[in-house]
């Protein structure tokens, strides 16, 4: 039996395409770590702002968000997009509001900037940072 042209090269070319996925995999290219160490909320935190420097941070437990506030009093919100993480410094137009669930507690926190959208983060302490969060932007919704 004699195979079409055209389906050895597509076969060709998915055995190249899952080679070359694997190699990327094995030296651990593309993608980015996920936060799990102040360090990293750190170096995620200065990469957004130049001289952001955060004293306190909640890192998300799935690792793709966090919070950090600096010692000016400052608090960025910190996700991931796409292959790397993304921030804002929250201001005036930002929102915290607490959701419970059988007894325990997440954060949703809106920057104020549609295109950034809103971030739900499942961390420690969620009822100081909602605190912190509406009392930068002169609100009290949590």
């Amino acid at each position: 039996m004699e195979l079409p042209p055209l389906v050895l090269q597509t076969a060709g070319s998915l055995v190249a395409i899952i080679a070359l996925a694997g190699l990327a995999r094995w030296m651990k290219l593309g993608g980015t770590q996920p936060l799990d160490s102040d360090e990293a909320v750190r170096r995620a935190a200065g990469e957004v702002e130049d001289g952001f420097d955060p004293i306190k941070a909640a890192r998300a437990a799935d690792g793709l968000a966090a919070l950090a506030r600096d010692a000016t009093g400052r608090i960025m919100l910190i996700k991931r997009h796409g292959n790397r993480f993304v921030g804002r410094i929250l201001g005036p137009g930002a929102r915290a509001r607490l959701w419970k669930d059988l007894g325990k507690a997440a954060l949703e926190v809106d920057c104020g900037e549609a295109r950034f959208g809103k971030v739900f983060l499942d961390i420690t302490e969620p009822e100081a940072w909602a605190d912190a969060i509406n009392r930068v932007s002169g609100t009290h919704h949590a």
